[in-house]
């Protein structure tokens, strides 16, 4: 599908909301959205392990640390795998 795009005018709201970003990344909308959902889960995964960690402490003691470094290392492989790696920042989904 060919975008077409008026050349008094910059591309609309719904083009900078739903494609701009994750096509500055090299990824289409379904592909950066189930990103986005994979790591959104396991990060509240951490969140709610780091909250019963605070009133159980010998519970997850090391589940909300390997949790983020996984994600971590899970976004920049991602990164590496781009097509477009040079336009990620340190914190792009």
């Amino acid at each position: 599908m060919e975008e077409h795009i008026r050349p008094d005018r910059s591309p609309g709201v719904i083009h900078r909301l739903f494609v701009s970003h994750p096509q500055s990344l090299g990824m289409s909308w379904s592909t950066h959205g189930a990103g986005a959902v994979k790591i959104g889960f396991q990060l509240i995964g951490a969140g709610l392990a780091a909250l019963f960690h605070a009133v159980v402490p010998g519970c997850f003691t090391e589940t909300a640390g390997r949790t983020v470094t996984k994600t971590y290392n899970y976004i920049q492989k991602t990164r590496a795998a781009s097509s477009k790696p040079e336009n990620w920042s340190d914190y792009d989904i």
